[in-house]
């Protein structure tokens, strides 16, 4: 039973659990102790002082941000003798700092400003010598050390929670300041975050720099549209000229308690300009009338894909999307293994582990999300976490503690190796027994490089661990032996104390997967394109015969990663047709596409709730009020574990389509702040292989395609697999993620 410290604030009875501390008690109860450095959800950064209390019995101030309660303390959080504390605090930071702020970019939202005027600072009471303090310009982010408070709430959030460790405080007196880590330019995934904690006005965007004040922008709250995460966002828009339409000037999240990723806050910019051209309309019409399937993204809404669903009812057409069509068949395996339809793990699961696996995925850059959470696991519980996957990924070194680098394309082998070690000692059926005993475990060992010697590691480093996750990633939806690998990875759930969770690949793979009835793409004519190539497409790029609205302006839902239905809204305007427009037209009738909200499919664990009804908001304490969780549905366990395949081999050159930073989509790769690095990156082993240096244009064979990128030496990489990015194509959601390959050099001129 957890213990349970009984004592006082203020005069108001109040409980602790392990861990928290006196100011995590006073905001539960909504009790006011002023801070300046700390945030939620890093450990306190207890730089400030502004924090302090009274504690009976005790001499001097308390910092409440670390300090946990006794049994019986009473706590005073506002006296005489405080408030002159603070105040001095207060006057201290205000030394040289500009207090005439129009000219700030945080002017308006800035929490020196806020406490500044809370203590009644109206000069500067001290002051020091000016020093000169060049700004520095890190690319997205600019940094201005004239600014800076010292805060540190930057380190903790880089460090705690992204985990790239990329900045640091140089101590220096009144001289520090905050500069990259182990180089002289700023070298991070540019998620941004630090520009969303930073107090001040010291880190900044620099796109946005000197573009807006925070009191002119409109704040519309959304959901993050470029992974399966459902990260939310506040699009932050304003008018972009006299009498222009509205643009997204920057974009914004709760830093207390949620994180972005640099696609989610520097890719904005994705929206569609368009008209209504009645011709165009016409013509798509007609396409649909005639077309023998509809192709389409999982970049949509759960409405617009139910729409979809009720045109092939309507019209006895096919529908395509094997991005969506793989993890329904995937997820059907696990359901038929599991007795339910939904995985049970989500990514607040990951932050409150102390031991997961991660399996089939490069999740740094395939879901940041989950990335964070992996890192705060790490950081704040110690967890033992064990990365699986044929190549090593610089940007988890600072979180994993045990690699395990199995050969490409023998996941089966290590699922089943992974669940014969996990459910050593589980109350299996006879028939999973049975399959247990007939495994190779020498066979698969050797023909998958994962040693029997490390499966005992991995257990030994689990044996204390109370809160386990198992992660599969988007690399199995497309291995040819998905299913199985499905049903492993069920049994775990089912037998063991792991949670699990499943990673979609797009924003919406998981609600497609659940609404339509989905058929196998075939290469046939007379093929409407939504958002997705066709003989006649209707999209949000630019090539499209009918543009659409794209993500960020719409309102409809996503369901996440967390199997959680979340609302978005309309950030910019639209103002050419919609697919309800279309919809129309073959007397599919409702007013709004947000109408389909409440009609989406109740089998599946949707709920009758209307868009306008559903919540879209964080609490003061970090609750996640938005949308709803997906009911729990049963399903019927009719399934068997199959007899494990030989394990295929993977010789010669190997790419490895897997996006860089930054970039995840048609969506990102529109946008104009995000790098677009589109060449093919390899080790030098890799290059000797293919017969390739740095710098080369290349021709990458295979199967019947063939593409050409520039070669790029990467020596953060080892082995024999190049990484090939894939946002700037449209051809890989049906395919194993690793391929074998033919590299060429093509010679210059």
């Amino acid at each position: 039973m957890e213990k349970i410290i009984n004592f006082k604030i203020d005069g108001k009875d109040v409980v602790a659990k392990k861990g928290e501390t006196i100011l995590t008690v006073a905001r539960k109860n909504d009790i006011y102790i002023p801070t300046m450095c700390y945030i939620s959800k890093t450990t306190p950064c207890a730089s400030c002082r502004m924090c302090v209390v009274e504690a009976e019995g005790v001499e001097g101030f308390v910092l409440s941000c670390n300090t946990p309660p006794t049994e019986g303390i009473e706590i005073t959080t506002n006296t005489q003798e405080l408030e002159s504390e603070r105040t001095n605090i207060m006057k201290l930071y205000d030394v040289n700092h500009p207090l005439e702020c129009g000219v700030c970019d945080k002017s308006g939202e800035c929490d020196l400003q806020n406490k500044t005027l809370e203590f009644g600072i109206a000069q500067q009471n001290f002051s020091a010598r000016d020093k000169a303090r060049d700004t520095q310009n890190w690319g997205l982010i600019s940094y201005d050390p004239s600014l800076c408070i010292l805060c540190e709430k930057c380190v903790h959030v880089c460090n705690e929670i992204i985990g790239d460790d990329a900045i640091e405080v140089k101590f220096g007196g009144y001289s520090s300041t905050i500069i990259p880590k182990n180089s002289d330019v700023l070298d991070c995934t540019f998620c941004g975050e630090c520009i969303a904690v930073c107090p001040v006005g010291a880190l900044v965007s620099t796109n946005f720099k000197y573009t807006a004040n925070a009191w002119e922008l409109s704040r519309v709250p959304a959901t993050c549209a470029h992974c399966s995460a459902g990260c939310s966002l506040e699009y932050e828009t304003r008018h972009s000229g006299l009498n222009a339409d509205d643009s997204i000037y920057r974009v914004k999240n709760n830093f207390e308690f949620t994180s972005l990723c640099g696609a989610g806050r520097f890719g904005f910019d994705f929206d569609n300009k368009a008209t209504k051209v009645k011709s165009d309309f016409i013509e798509a019409i007609k396409a649909i009338k005639s077309a023998k399937a509809i192709r389409f993204s999982s970049m949509i809404t759960n409405e617009e894909a139910h729409i979809l669903q009720l045109i092939k009812d309507k019209l006895d057409i096919k529908l395509f999307n094997e991005d969506a069509r793989l993890f329904q068949e995937f997820m059907k395996a696990y359901s038929s293994v599991s007795g339910k339809l939904h995985h049970s793990g989500s990514l607040d699961a990951i932050k409150q582990s102390d031991a997961v696996i991660v399996i089939g995925s490069r999740i740094s850059t395939d879901n940041p999300a989950v990335r964070y959470a992996l890192t705060t696991a790490s950081k704040h519980n110690g967890a033992k976490i064990v990365y699986a996957h044929p190549m090593e990924d610089a940007l988890m070194q600072n979180s994993i503690t045990q690699l395990m680098k199995y050969e490409v394309g023998t996941e089966e082998g290590v699922m089943a190796l992974l669940a014969n070690a996990i459910l050593k000692d589980a109350d299996l059926s006879d028939d999973e027994k049975i399959f247990f005993d007939d495994l190779d475990l020498g066979y698969i060992e050797a023909e998958s490089n994962i040693g029997e010697e490390e499966l005992i590691q991995m257990m030994k480093s689990f044996s204390r661990a109370t809160k386990k996750v198992l992660i599969i990633g988007n690399d199995l939806m497309a291995h040819n032996k998905a299913k199985n690998i499905a049903k492993l990875s069920a049994l775990i759930e089912k037998y063991s104390d792991f949670s699990l969770v499943v990673v979609p690949n797009e924003v919406n793979t998981l609600g497609v997967s659940l609404i339509n009835n989905l058929d196998v793409d075939e290469d046939i004519s007379d093929i409407v394109g939504y958002n997705a190539k066709g003989d006649f497409v209707i999209s949000s790029f630019a090539d499209a015969d009918l543009p659409i609205a794209s993500l960020n302006q719409q309102e409809g839902t996503f369901v996440s990663i967390d199997n959680k239905v979340l609302p978005t809204n309309v950030a910019l305007s639209f103002c050419g047709y919609t697919l309800n427009d279309i919809a129309l037209e073959f007397g599919i009738k409702k007013y709004n596409t947000i109408d389909y909200t409440q009609e989406l499919n109740g089998s599946v664990g949707f709920k009758n709730i209307p868009f306008d009804s559903l919540e879209n908001f964080l609490s003061a304490h970090g609750d996640d009020v938005r949308g709803y969780i997906l009911d729990e549905v049963e399903c019927s366990v009719d399934s068997k574990l199959e007899e494990i395949d030989d394990l295929p081999e993977f010789n010669g050159t190997i790419i490895y389509n897997s996006n860089p930073v930054l970039q995840f989509n048609a969506h990102t790769n529109k946008a104009k702040q995000l790098e677009k690095d589109s060449t093919l990156r390899g080790s030098a082993q890799f290059a000797s292989a293919a017969k390739i240096s740095d710098g080369d244009k290349v021709e990458i064979s295979f199967g019947d395609e063939t593409i050409i990128r520039e070669f790029k030496l990467d020596s953060e990489l080892k082995g024999t697999i190049a990484l090939n990015p894939i946002f700037d194509v449209s051809t890989h959601s049906n395919k194993y993620k690793f391929e074998k390959s033919k590299i060429t050099r093509i010679a210059n001129g």
